[in-house]
């Protein structure tokens, strides 16, 4: 079980869970906006993207005109890394992002570069990622988990993959994906960072066995001859989350009525792509263009329609392609999906020590903001901030236990010292 929605646009919080975890009620919920105005503080925003398919409700969201209905302006900005987008971001020059879920928890705890109070307004989008092999590997027979950890073990040598961020969804997807054959991604092979739209031509030169990566690019390696599809994200988690609309919390406590309408733009976009295949197929010629992800129509919209195919002959319709609203369980900003990258950054060393799970979710994942947004649309919201969920190892993940959950992990990074992270 994943996201369960009740049919009522604001379904009141399970007893004890809901009011404890986020410290909300029904009253603050409908409290008055800052200064007894709703109007937005600034009226043009730029909002940072990398060219993969799920930068469409942000882009679909200013194509369409959905800023203008709140009083904005959103100017989508082409980025050419997630390092990028972070220090965009961290420096002010971005107002806000499509942006990796675990980056933005990553830079609140300071993993590995700069440490800045972060916020997440909205989940984007839901599955749709991809774990790719590449063709010379095909060609020796390791076309899916097992036979690729079958010719690991027949001919064994320095296996490269690549991911496109340290923190972020495609190395947590990637390492879960391998350790789950009993292939510690930390000890038993090497991983690089590659941007996403170089990954392609990066596998084109041999620089990497595999990679994991975000659309439209594991099926541009397919069409260019240079990978095969090895498994999907939604393999490793049916509905997982994956990007995010991010900002700081800076920002968002200076400009809240902005932080606002920005989030009910892309909720329309949101909501507008999932409405019909035809506005899939709308969306995928309007991101394929040169000024967004700049590749062929078809290498969009065939996954977004849920067609998939392998590079070797086998094609199928898979029963969880990206998702960008699903009546409001894509977008609701869960604590527990937050809390589930850290308890993934702590099995692979990027935390030295158990963080306060909870209590970082609790600061970054903006609950209150999201749900005024969806209530003013008449969106669905959850009964709880926390949701369970099965990965493909048939452990459960519910956010109840997370110290417990990261613990568990036989396959994980080698143990350090423990110290007191406060």
């Amino acid at each position: 079980m994943t996201n369960a929605l009740p049919s009522n646009a604001g379904g009141s919080a399970q007893p004890g869970l809901a009011a404890d975890a986020t410290g909300m009620t029904s009253a603050a919920s409908a409290a008055a906006y800052p200064g007894g105005s709703d109007a937005p503080e600034i009226t043009e925003v730029k909002v940072g993207f990398l060219p993969l398919t799920d930068c469409a409700s942000v882009v679909m969201a200013a194509e369409l005109g959905f800023d203008r209905k709140y009083g904005i302006k959103i100017i989508p900005t082409r980025e050419a890394s997630w390092a990028g987008v972070r220090d965009k971001l961290v420096s002010g020059e971005l107002d806000f992002a499509q942006v990796l879920y675990g980056l933005v928890y990553g830079v609140h705890l300071g993993l590995g570069g700069p440490k800045k109070d972060m916020a997440v307004l909205m989940t984007l989008n839901q599955n749709g990622q991809g774990l790719s092999l590449s063709r010379k590997l095909a060609d020796q027979g390791a076309v899916n988990l097992a036979s690729l950890v079958d010719l690991m073990h027949k001919k064994p040598r320095d296996y490269v993959f690549a991911q496109t961020f340290p923190t972020g969804t495609h190395a947590m997807w990637l390492n879960y994906w391998l350790a789950s054959a009993g292939v510690n991604p930390v000890t038993d092979v090497k991983t690089i960072v590659v941007p996403p739209p170089q990954m392609v031509s990066s596998a084109r030169l041999g620089a990497m066995d595999g990679f994991s990566v975000g659309e439209p690019w594991n099926h541009r390696g397919i069409i260019e001859g240079v990978s095969i599809h090895a498994a999907s994200s939604q393999d490793v988690w049916a509905n997982h989350p994956e990007k995010v609309l991010g900002s700081t919390q800076d920002f968002v406590k200076t400009h809240p009525n902005t932080a606002r309408a920005v989030t009910m733009a892309v909720l329309e976009a949101s909501r507008w792509i999932d409405a019909s295949p035809a506005n899939r197929q709308k969306m995928a010629e309007t991101i394929a263009s040169k000024a967004y992800v700049n590749t062929p129509v078809n290498g969009i919209s065939e996954r977004i329609l849920g067609r998939y195919e392998d590079g070797l002959g086998r094609t199928w319709t898979d029963p969880n392609p990206m998702a960008f609203h699903g009546d409001g369980a894509v977008n609701f900003p869960y604590l527990s999906d937050g809390m589930w990258f850290l308890t993934q950054h702590k099995r692979w060393g990027l935390l030295d020590a158990h963080p306060d799970y909870l209590g970082v979710a609790q600061q970054i994942n903006q609950v209150e903001l999201y749900r005024q947004a969806a209530s003013a649309l008449n969106i669905n919201l959850p009964t709880s901030p926390m949701r369970r969920s099965t990965l493909m190892d048939g452990v459960v993940w519910d956010g109840s236990d997370p110290v417990a959950y990261a613990d568990a992990f036989t396959v994980r990074a080698p143990q350090r010292r423990q110290t007191c992270m406060a």
